[in-house]
């Protein structure tokens, strides 16, 4: 009988499972490689934190002069316009003082004509007083040698004398009045007389006074914080509302003390408001660190000498500039909640500012067409009350 030959068993699973192990091995390294490379790459050249919240300007609304609300022109989430009248002031005091200031700009234009013809008359006053300077003269010279021929008796020369003396101390007194008179016109124009621009300045004031009775906004954004209320009086420099510009906004950036080594000025910056989420990421640079910890400047600073001491990590605001496109696209609020995170890749760039800035941080020129204007009126008033030189 022929025995059967069996082949001996192979052992497939035991292979298999290195295999298996060995590509998970693989895996693990390649990912751990790969991991280790964008870290050094990507991660370790970033600083990111969710300490961070929308900022921006808070233009408090302010009356420049005191009186009592009678519209209230603007109310709590409105968008208003630079220039743009907010609150109305009743105007019956402040038109009461321009029309006092017009009329004492009127009565000043009109006393230093007045001045100019006084020191005109006593120019031709001069030369009547001269005129009779020489008559006096020319009769006491007929009558000198007529007193040495005996021709005439010595008292007519003596009076003939005396009248030229009389004539030439009204002449001298002539002279002194007209230059005192020419003391207060010559050198200017009616119009720049320094009682009439003193005149001018207090209309331009009256004028601004009374049109600053309509309180405007000196910059576009959007109404909060109202207060003001129908009938209230208010005073000069009283806040009514505030006006905030959501077109410029910026965010506070608490770091960490640790995170401030790489972190430099101009470096780019990603924001993610939690608003949107992830769906938008805003854009923006480093504008400046802030000069202290925000514990150095709260209202109870900490008293790190104190015997109970324990160390906390501090943070630093760290300044984030949004791009205005960015706010156009998607706009945000103060006070919205944020994480930011920096590439610090470039680190060639100050730390703090070198040179001081010489461009405003923020401008109007809303006040300057009240200059302007009252300018105009107070020029208008000028020429009703100034004639002409050569008019009769």
């Amino acid at each position: 009988m022929n025995a059967t030959i069996e082949s001996p068993p192979t052992d497939p699973p035991k292979s298999k499972r290195r295999r298996i192990l060995l590509l998970i091995a693989v895996i693990f390294i390649v990912a751990a490689a790969l991991w280790a490379a964008y870290w050094v790459l990507v991660l370790a050249k970033r600083e990111k934190t969710d300490d961070a919240y929308v900022s921006g300007n808070r233009v408090a609304i302010s009356a420049q002069v005191s009186g009592t609300v009678i519209a209230v022109l603007a109310d709590d989430t409105q968008l208003v316009n630079a220039g743009q009248a907010l609150v109305k002031l009743d105007p019956l005091d402040a038109q009461t003082a321009l029309s006092r200031a017009a009329s004492a700009l009127a009565q000043a234009v009109r006393q230093v004509r007045q001045q100019q013809a006084t020191a005109g008359q006593y120019d031709s006053e001069i030369d009547t007083r001269k005129v009779e300077l020489a008559r006096a003269q020319a009769d006491l010279a007929k009558r000198e040698p007529l007193l040495l021929s005996h021709a005439i008796a010595g008292e007519e020369v003596r009076h003939a004398r005396e009248n030229v003396q009389i004539a030439r101390a009204s002449l001298s007194q002539a002279q002194r009045l007209s230059l005192s008179a020419h003391a207060l016109v010559d050198g200017a124009a009616v119009e720049d007389n320094p009682a009439v621009l003193q005149a001018r300045d207090a209309y331009r004031e009256a004028w601004i006074a009374a049109h600053r009775n309509a309180v405007v906004a000196p910059v576009s954004g959007y109404v909060a914080e109202r207060s003001v209320q129908l009938g209230q009086h208010i005073q000069a420099g009283e806040a009514l509302m505030t006006v905030i510009p959501l077109h410029s906004l910026w965010v506070d950036a608490n770091f960490k003390e640790v995170q401030l080594r790489n972190l430099r000025i101009g470096q780019k910056a990603e924001v993610r408001s939690d608003l949107y989420g992830g769906a938008f990421i805003f854009h923006g640079r480093v504008q400046g660190m802030a000069a202290g910890t925000g514990a150095a400047f709260s209202l109870l600073p900490a008293q790190n000498a104190s015997g109970n001491w324990i160390k906390v990590v501090q943070r630093v605001p760290v300044r984030i500039q949004i791009e205005a496109s960015d706010l156009q696209k998607s706009p945000l609020r103060v006070g919205l909640s944020a994480t930011v995170t920096v590439d610090t890749t470039l680190r060639d760039g100050p730390v703090l500012a070198s040179e001081a800035s010489d461009k405003p941080v923020g401008d109007t020129q809303v006040y300057a067409q009240d200059l302007a204007q009252a300018n105009q009126e107070a020029d208008a008033v000028v020429r009703r009350n100034l004639r002409s030189e050569h008019a009769p």
